[in-house]
């Protein structure tokens, strides 16, 4: 069984494939697609999307009603996703009863900062530090007369413990023990 964070990174996967024509699939296949382009957009103008779409997640998972989310969304991913679908992905931050309202008043830390990707769509993703989880998110907006609307979401509660890069740590640290050393022989008389 596939967990939801993976589940969830599907989906954006899934919506985002689905929303290249046909032929941009065949060619993003056989050629190297071009750098993703920095998006124009001031921190407030971010602040703002990511808090309200977090907002409307963290609504939407208290009340059960997942309708206003989806209505709030780009036409790709309303057609895609209906109320019972995302009630069904979000199912495990509902379950655990998980308050996001702290995106409020925490500050973001972004990992990949908003890029233009090749079919225009804006991408980015971070994390709300909090102890003892932090929230991660990766978000897509798609442009819908002229203003982004929601197109991927994947939100899930990770460690706020620093993770130390493989090879590194207290296993790490231990040096490695000594080659024991033979005793010389008795001699016998």
């Amino acid at each position: 069984m596939v967990s939801k964070p993976t589940f969830v990174m599907i989906l954006l996967a899934a919506l985002w494939a689905a929303s290249l024509p046909f032929g941009a699939r065949a060619q993003q296949s056989a050629a190297k697609p071009p750098a993703p382009k920095a998006v124009q957009i001031d921190r407030n103008g971010l602040l703002i999307l990511l808090r309200s779409t977090l907002t409307a997640l963290d609504q939407a998972n208290k009340t059960g009603n997942y309708s206003v989310l989806r209505d709030l969304s780009a036409p790709g991913f309303a057609a895609t996703n209906n109320p019972a679908r995302l009630s069904e992905i979000f199912a495990n931050l509902r379950r655990d009863k998980v308050d996001l309202s702290g995106v409020l008043v925490l500050e973001p830390q972004l990992t990949a900062l908003p890029e233009l990707t090749q079919n225009g769509m804006m991408h980015f993703a971070g994390f709300f530090p909090s102890a003892p989880a932090q929230l991660n998110f990766e978000l897509i907006y798609a442009p819908v007369d002229g203003q982004w609307r929601l197109f991927g979401i994947a939100a899930n509660l990770g460690s706020s413990a620093p993770a130390a890069p493989p090879g590194q740590g207290p296993e790490a640290e231990k040096p490695a023990p000594a080659p024991e050393k033979k005793k010389p022989a008795a001699a016998k008389p």
